[in-house]
């Protein structure tokens, strides 16, 4: 990623990480996009913050974002075509991303069960998850991605997601990639 400084060439919505309250950055912000994972980009602002800004608002940070966010998008739209796959909930919850790790909640060890059931018209599915810190402001956050990216999976008509922290995680439950990206190998 380059870590070239830009500015929000609009006025933006972003979340606050870590709190996970919503801010508007004014058009003009400057800022260094930080990672660009799973379509949502994480970004240090001037004031020394760090913010994720969603690729639906990616042209607020420029053609080259703007690029990006289509490139996962058709990705993903690739991914998620055909009938329905367990598999394919998982290489959904893949595709989100802790905005304070480049890893994602998967490779984190976060998720800790997907269980599927036949409804009208499709499958319902439940995730259970937890967060690396129970305080963590932006685990409603994750919530919310999680249920979006499961009920863009083919066939799926609804998502539950439980968060729980029984068992907590600790950093054992990472994948060995994740261990070594981050180096705890």
């Amino acid at each position: 990623m380059d870590r070239t400084p830009t500015h929000t060439y609009r006025d933006v919505e972003a979340v606050q990480v870590p709190s996970g309250h919503l801010v508007l950055l004014p058009q003009g912000t400057w800022l260094v996009v930080q990672q660009a994972l799973g379509g949502q980009f994480t970004a240090m602002t001037e004031m020394g913050g760090l913010v994720r800004i969603d690729g639906k608002d990616a042209d607020a940070l420029g053609d080259a974002f703007v690029e990006e966010a289509r490139r996962f998008e058709q990705q993903r739209s690739a991914a998620a075509e055909g009938p329905f796959e367990e598999q394919k909930v998982w290489d959904a919850l893949g595709t989100v991303y802790d905005p304070e790790i480049p890893a994602s909640i998967v490779e984190l060890g976060l998720v800790y069960a997907v269980a599927a059931e036949p409804v009208e018209g499709g499958h319902k599915v439940r995730v259970v998850m937890t967060l690396t810190a129970p305080a963590c402001g932006i685990g409603p956050v994750l919530v919310d991605d999680v249920r979006r990216k499961v009920v863009g999976v083919p066939g799926v008509k609804d998502a539950e997601v439980d968060l729980v922290f029984d068992p907590p995680w600790d950093p054992s439950r990472m994948s060995e990639a994740a261990k070594l990206q981050l180096g705890f190998m």
